[in-house]
């Protein structure tokens, strides 16, 4: 069941960074977050009301409030890497966010057998050259190696948090609907003060129009991200963390391979070696 769980959420994390990393080719990526958590707040706000789910909030929902909070700094620090480049190393050191819940994991005393050790490393291995790596050739500023482990710690943290956030389902819905709210706040103001110092809410061609025509993917984004937050939770409520993180962290995998067949981009050799070594680290990891 957790393998199960933690593979969906990395199909659904995937396909989210595909689909936003296309829509932020012609759509501020503060309003693309913005906008897509907001759909998404709507969506899990009337679920919410409709199973009741209020009823279960306690002192768990904190946990909910700080991977809200943490979730947005550590994509607006990923961005801003990313705009300092080379993509081909702030793009791999991302997906390193995998260290927190792992290590969050043995903390507690979560001891995986051999075959599942040896699925951790060569998955992490495989995640990292998913991404690409570029081994030579590019200086990297410090700013931007600093900005992706900002934003590799916040993915991680995000991770953890969630999973301690409810320990039921209906509770698990309003936990996701009260992150997606401190997402919204915290996101909101960040596009706000951006708008002060100058920088654009809307697309230059295009404007409201051109976000209205993407309302559908923008709701695809939001509510694939929500979804794959909520499959990881039940994933490391019912596995060992260490195993549910690696295996939920394969989404640069699913990403390059969305690209591949969508775009039509080819992928580098050392993509395609991530890609079968994060597969072999999967079975490794799912029958140990």
């Amino acid at each position: 069941m957790t393998a199960l769980f933690a593979l969906a959420t990395s199909l659904l994390w995937g396909l989210a960074d595909f689909g936003g990393g296309l829509l932020t080719r012609r759509t501020p990526a503060l309003t693309v977050v913005a906008v897509s958590q907001c759909i998404a707040a709507a969506v899990l706000g009337t679920v919410v009301l409709a199973t009741g789910a209020w009823h279960e909030a306690g002192g768990r929902l904190w946990f909910a409030v700080a991977a809200g909070a943490v979730g947005p700094v550590a994509m607006l620090s990923f961005y801003k890497a990313l705009a300092l480049g080379p993509m081909g190393v702030v793009s791999p050191l991302g997906s390193l966010g995998v260290a927190v819940p792992v290590a969050v994991g043995l903390f507690l005393g979560e001891r995986p057998v051999a075959p599942q050790f040896a699925g951790i490393l060569i998955a992490v291995a495989g995640v990292v050259l998913a991404g690409g790596p570029q081994l030579r050739g590019a200086p990297v500023q410090r700013r931007a190696v600093a900005l992706t482990l900002l934003a590799a710690f916040g993915f991680g943290a995000v991770m953890t948090l969630i999973a301690q956030a409810s320990t039921t389902v209906t509770g698990l819905f309003l936990a996701l609907f009260v992150q997606r709210v401190t997402n919204i706040a915290v996101g909101g103001s960040a596009l706000y003060v951006s708008v002060l110092r100058g920088g654009r809410a809307l697309p230059e061609d295009g404007g409201r129009h051109t976000v209205r025509a993407a309302l559908p993917a923008l709701a695809f984004v939001g509510l694939a991200d929500v979804a794959a937050n909520g499959t990881y939770a039940v994933a490391a409520q019912h596995g060992p963390v260490t195993v549910a993180a690696v295996l939920a962290s394969l989404y640069p995998v699913v990403t390059a391979l969305a690209a591949r067949g969508v775009l039509g981009e080819r992928l580098r050799g050392v993509q395609a070696a991530g890609a079968v070594l994060a597969l072999l680290g999967t079975v490794l990891l799912a029958t140990g």
